[in-house]
């Protein structure tokens, strides 16, 4: 049965392929794996910042640590609190934003992720974790399982948005820099003008990591982009309605040129949501139920200079979000035929 389960989640993401005797891939067999090299080329020259990108939200909290103290992110009252064994696994159900790791959300076509990382109390190596609530994997480890998904994609770029860093000095920030540098290496794509990287651009240079680092040590670095080069506005709202209405008026505000931009299609919970839905979870309690309604705005949407560009979503995997998100760039191909009628 658990073999089955994984075949049926595989299919959703779109990530298994029909065989073909030839032991090419016809556009009907092309896997989200690989959907940015399966592009068609008059969209190589097209900025990126102009195309419909799939991004997880919390993408690493897949897996986080019951056993480990809460992280630094919280409050000295939860800290308090989580002294009680059951309060950190009701902490878990709230902390998990997504189902598949790293590699899953790779094959399954995901190209953006919401990185927030913190060091751990008590750890003399200066080790990063990943964090949200409770520690989840060392960062190391994320990295080195993305390096290898891109060192067999070749083609493939992705955005890694390092956004929310706790308890690190000077010397944490310069061990995670080493690190991103020992993972990536030549992948890494310096800090330049939005407009100016293509896939082609990228694909010629042989870049296929774009780190963004919303701290000022950016600055040292010529290959940290700085955090507002991606804006992603929060509608910090558990309404679906008054999402959307915030997801179309940001999408109304955003800068034609010169930036990258997150549309954050997701719902956040409020004291009294956990309190009502404290044994069902984020998922069972928000995300279940609304994900639908968010994949429908997101269908109706148009990619481009003035409308959607990288467009994030909790538990990628329980709709097909990947592949309707991909989907839209078809829009800039029928665009791309009409002028040249």
């Amino acid at each position: 049965m658990l073999a089955v389960r994984k075949a049926r989640r595989k299919l959703r993401m779109g990530t298994i392929c029909s065989p073909n005797p030839s032991g090419t891939k016809t556009s009907s067999e092309v896997c989200n794996a690989d959907w940015m090299a399966s592009l068609p080329p008059h969209l190589h020259n097209l900025p990126i910042s102009n195309l419909a990108i799939p991004g997880s939200h919390d993408s690493f909290s897949y897996w986080v640590d019951e056993k480990s103290p809460v992280g630094p992110d919280q409050s000295l009252a939860i800290k308090r609190l989580a002294r009680i064994s059951l309060v950190k696994k009701l902490m878990k159900k709230w902390s998990v934003t997504q189902n598949l790791t790293f590699r899953e959300q790779l094959e399954a076509g995901i190209r953006y992720f919401d990185l927030r990382v913190s060091s751990k109390p008590g750890d003399a190596d200066q080790e990063i974790y990943f964090i949200h609530g409770l520690f989840g994997i060392k960062v190391w480890d994320g990295l080195m399982e993305m390096d290898s998904f891109l060192t067999q994609h070749p083609q493939e770029i992705v955005f890694l948005d390092f956004n929310h860093f706790y308890a690190m000095d000077e010397t944490h920030h310069k061990c995670l820099v080493l690190r991103i540098q020992e993972a990536f290496g030549n992948k890494l794509c310096s800090a330049c003008s939005v407009e100016s990287l293509t896939l082609r651009t990228l694909w010629e240079k042989k870049c296929q990591v774009l780190i963004f680092y919303h701290c000022p040590f950016y600055k040292q670095y010529p290959f940290l982009w700085p955090g507002k080069k991606i804006p992603a506005p929060w509608a910090n709202t558990t309404s679906v309605h008054k999402l959307i209405l915030f997801l179309e008026t940001t999408l109304s505000e955003r800068v034609p040129r010169g930036s990258f931009h997150v549309s954050q299609a997701i719902l956040t919970p409020r004291v009294k949501t956990i309190a009502r839905g404290l044994v069902g979870g984020l998922k069972n309690t928000l995300v279940h139920r609304n994900l639908p309604a968010i994949l429908d705005w997101v269908k109706t949407q148009k990619p481009g200079a003035t409308g959607v560009n990288i467009i994030t979503s909790d538990f990628v995997d329980l709709v097909d979000f990947a592949a309707t998100v991909i989907k839209l760039n078809d829009l800039l191909q029928e665009d791309t035929a009409l002028a040249k009628c």
